[in-house]
């Protein structure tokens, strides 16, 4: 018997998080009007996709904030685990 469109789905997410190099994540979320559209310009505008440009915006992001953090241990630590209360700071 054929699976059912719900089945195909369930299917398909089941396997994104082992896709890719380090699997995927769903990010579900609502966003300004404003945003959205700042983020169909700029996928335009680069020839991406939309999810490319969060991709490189988001760890574009990190990896400014980890190299600005990397000689202050506590701090970097924080920022890599923010719920662990042993860090200091």
């Amino acid at each position: 018997m054929a699976m059912s469109a719900a089945e195909r789905q369930a299917t398909y997410r089941s396997r994104r998080s082992t896709a890719g190099e380090n699997g995927e994540r769903r990010l579900n979320t609502w966003i300004s009007t404003g945003a959205a559209l700042a983020l169909k310009r700029l996928a335009a505008y680069h020839g991406k996709t939309q999810r490319q440009i969060l991709d490189d915006l988001l760890l574009d992001a990190e990896e400014d904030i980890l190299h600005r953090l990397h000689s202050d241990e506590a701090a970097f630590n924080q920022f890599l685990e923010p719920n662990r209360k042993d860090l200091g700071r």
